[in-house]
């Protein structure tokens, strides 16, 4: 069994402990906020965040990094914003070679750049794996059925999280398409805005497997124009993560876009889901991408409008259907080239 370090005490950070703890694994929960770890020593949950789930009282909270220096494998699930400190941090007390896996889902605000870039620049003695796709914290703390991928450019790393966390209630493949696996994870949370506005409409399920359909489309677009593989999208990081995020009510992404399409305006929105929406900051990065790239992506390009210029859902729903006409098949001929 290995000694696992999970840095973030959020609701993802939780559940990983709770499941690392029941395989057997010597797991250390950090946090920063010693307040953060009290109430969950107290409570025996993080009851904010992800209540009912109960974390063994042999998994160790700590705000200590330096605990990081026993450790085989460390687990950044922080949000977004934190990635690049975190794992500055964490760098002075890894040992060389060490795997350090990445369950956040975005791309750094202002470089545009993925977590693996991010990862490459602060943790360069290190195996950085990313880990993506359909997995609902509250899911995983209970031990439903969830599969995931592991990509990493070292083979050899992506195979080491596989071997060390695979247990019969989570099964994980391994991608080497780092950069594929990342977009699919990081921009389904914008389309996932999209589809919990069109619900907040009440317009049916119609334009919400329009928006999910296109806006796979419009992933892998951006995707492949900067390196990853069209089929990486048609998997568990691509259309899978995406359809989880845009159809269930564990997802603040979705749930956001349900109050912004009932007429809240985006930090209303935020505001009352009271935890980090992920794709609020990302469609703005991925806005800038699409800008920088050429890439055409109208979807996130509405999503965009509409929480920064303050453009109405019905109205970025109109823009969307009145757009030129168009062949499917033109779509399928530019992701092959």
């Amino acid at each position: 069994m290995a000694t696992i370090m999970i840095l973030g005490s959020g609701g993802f950070g939780c559940a990983l402990s709770i499941m690392c703890e029941k395989m057997g694994h010597k797991t250390v929960l950090y946090s920063p906020f010693e307040e953060e770890l009290s109430d969950i020593r107290r409570d025996g949950e993080h009851k904010r965040l992800l209540p009912g789930a109960k974390i063994p009282p042999t998994v160790e909270l700590t705000s200590d990094l330096s605990r990081a220096g026993e450790c085989e494998l460390a687990i950044i699930a922080t949000p977004s914003f934190a990635v690049r400190s975190t794992a500055g941090k964490l760098g002075g007390h890894l040992r060389e070679g060490a795997v350090v896996a990445c369950v956040s889902k975005g791309l750094e605000d202002g470089t545009l750049k993925t977590f693996s870039q991010v990862m490459d620049e602060e943790l360069p003695k290190n195996h950085n794996v990313i880990i993506s796709g359909p997995s609902h914290a509250e899911e995983i703390a209970r031990f439903m059925p969830t599969t995931v991928v592991a990509a990493s450019k070292v083979r050899a790393a992506a195979e080491f999280v596989q071997d060390t966390l695979m247990n019969p209630s989570l099964r994980i493949y391994v991608n080497d398409d780092v950069t594929g696996v990342q977009l699919g994870g990081a921009l389904k949370n914008i389309i996932a805005l999209a589809a919990g506005a069109s619900d907040g409409l009440g317009l049916g399920d119609n334009p919400k497997a329009a928006l999910m359909t296109r806006g796979i489309t419009e992933i892998a677009r951006l995707g492949v124009a900067m390196g990853a593989k069209t089929e990486t999208f048609a998997g568990l990081s691509g259309i899978g993560d995406l359809i989880v995020t845009c159809t269930s009510m564990h997802s603040r992404n979705r749930r956001a876009g349900i109050l912004i399409g009932q007429g809240k305006s985006a930090g209303q929105a935020i505001e009352e889901i009271g935890m980090t929406v992920e794709g609020y900051k990302c469609a703005k990065t991925a806005y800038d991408l699409a800008q920088r790239t050429g890439v055409e992506m109208p979807i996130i390009t509405e999503v965009y409008k509409v929480l920064y210029e303050g453009k109405s859902p019905k109205d970025a729903i109109r823009a969307l259907m009145d757009r030129p006409k168009r062949h499917e098949s033109e779509v399928i001929w530019l992701l092959s080239k």
